[in-house]
C-alpha cells in the first residue's frame, strides 16, 4: 500500500469534540436506530474514520444503523438541511455560505475533522501557479462558491495578480491530477492530503500552494461534521452517540494508518441508479455497437459527450494526454469514418 495513503490516513483522523453518551440507543422495537450520512464527495481519507467506525462495528455497538451516501447534485448541506441526511460532511467555507443565505439553512457544525486548513490549489508543476499571482491568465475549475472565489479572489490580488483575469469553469472533476494532466483545467481547489497524495501516487507532478501560507486569516478548521437541527433537538442521544461512536473511528484511524487505509480502498457497496451515478463512480458504458457520429472526428465525437464549452483545441489536447498515458495510437483529427474499427472503439474507450 502507498506510504503516503497510510500518513495521509493518520493526518486526516482526529476529532475535536467527544461526546460522554449511553452505552446505546435503540428503538422501541429494539431494532437498531437508522442514520444517513451524507459525504461531500467521492470517499477520501477525510472520511476515513466513518468508514472504521462502520467496518468496525462501533456504530452497531451504540445501537445505530448508519448509511454513508453519496452527494446530490445540489450539495451534502442541503440533503441535511432537508432532513434527507442527519448529518453530512462539508467544508467549513462551503457550510458558512448556506448559513449567510436569507433563510439559512437549518444546519450545525458538531465536529471538526481537521483542526487546520489542509486546502489549497493544486495545478501541473512548472505552469507557475505555485503562487496565487500566478492564476492571472489561467483556468481554473470552480464550484462557485461565494466564499470560495472571495478566498481566490484575495490570496490572487494579495499577491500581484488580476483575479479579474482568471478564467472560471464549472468543476465536475473527480480526479484531479488526471483532469491537469489532460489539460482539462490549469488549477483545482484540493485537500493536500487527498488530491495532493493523489497526485504523487499517479505519478503526475503537480505544483500546490495552501490558503493557510498565503492568510492566516484562511487557517480554519475544515471539513466539519454538521446536523440537521430538528434532528439534534429532537434526538439528543442519539446524536451523542452517533458522535462518540465516529470519534472512536477517527482515532482509530490516527493509530492504525495501515488498516484504516485499507478499510477506506475497500470501500462500500453502492447503488447505482443512473448514467450520472455511475459517472460519479468513475464508470462509464462502452457499447458493443459503436456509438460515434461518422462525418466527425474523434475529437468532435467526444467533445459531444462534455458537459462544458466547446473546445475542440483543448479536447484534442486532452485526447492525446490520455493516449500517451495508457498507449494508445489515436488522431484526434481523424474522421471516423476513416478508422478501422480497432480504431473506432479505441474513440469509444477515451470517451469514456
Amino acid at each position: 500500500m502507498n506510504k503516503n495513503l497510510k500518513k495521509a490516513v493518520a493526518s486526516a483522523a482526529a476529532l475535536t469534540m467527544v461526546f460522554a453518551v449511553p452505552t446505546g440507543v435503540y428503538a422501541a422495537d429494539g431494532e437498531n436506530e437508522k442514520i444517513t450520512f451524507c459525504l461531500d464527495w467521492t470517499p477520501n481519507t477525510n472520511h476515513t474514520g466513518l468508514y472504521v467506525a462502520l467496518a468496525k462495528g462501533y456504530y452497531e455497538d451504540a445501537g445505530l444503523d448508519v448509511e454513508i451516501v453519496q452527494p446530490p447534485e445540489n450539495g451534502a448541506a442541503l440533503m441535511c438541511a432537508a432532513g434527507q441526511a442527519q448529518f453530512a460532511i462539508e467544508a467549513q467555507d462551503t457550510m458558512a455560505a448556506s448559513l449567510a443565505l436569507d433563510e439559512p439553512l437549518g444546519i450545525t457544525a458538531v465536529a471538526a475533522v481537521i483542526q487546520h486548513n489542509t486546502s489549497g490549489i493544486l495545478s501541473r508543476a512548472g505552469d507557475g501557479i505555485d503562487t496565487p499571482a500566478g492564476l492571472t491568465g489561467k483556468t481554473y475549475s470552480t464550484w462557485d462558491s461565494p466564499i470560495e472565489l472571495a478566498m481566490l479572489e484575495n490570496v490572487v490580488n494579495s499577491d500581484g495578480g488580476d483575479f479579474d483575469q482568471v478564467t472560471l469553469i464549472p468543476n465536475d472533476i473527480t480526479d484531479e491530477p488526471a483532469a491537469l494532466a489532460a489539460h482539462q483545467t490549469d488549477a483545482i481547489w484540493v485537500f493536500q492530503g487527498w488530491g495532493g497524495v493523489n497526485g504523487e501516487v499517479e505519478g503526475v507532478d503537480c505544483d500546490y500552494f495552501a490558503f493557510s501560507d498565503i492568510n492566516p486569516v484562511f487557517d480554519y478548521y475544515t471539513p466539519v461534521i454538521i446536523a440537521n437541527n430538528d434532528y439534534l433537538s429532537e434526538n439528543p442521544d442519539q446524536a451523542k452517540a452517533f458522535m462518540e461512536a465516529t470519534a472512536k473511528g477517527y482515532e482509530f484511524a490516527a493509530e492504525n494508518p495501515d488498516e484504516a487505509a485499507q478499510i477506506l480502498i475497500d470501500g462500500e457497496e453502492v447503488v447505482i441508479r443512473s448514467p450520472r451515478d455511475a459517472y460519479r463512480y468513475g464508470i462509464g458504458m462502452i457499447h458493443q455497437h459503436f456509438k460515434l457520429v461518422d462525418v466527425f472526428t474523434a475529437a468532435e465525437n467526444i467533445t459531444l459527450g462534455l458537459d462544458e464549452k466547446l473546445d475542440l483545441k483543448a479536447t484534442a489536447a486532452r485526447i492525446r494526454s490520455i493516449c500517451e498515458r495508457y498507449g494508445f495510437d489515436l488522431d484526434p483529427n481523424q474522421k471516423i469514418y476513416d478508422m478501422s474499427v480497432s480504431q473506432k472503439q479505441t474513440v469509444e474507450i477515451v470517451k469514456v
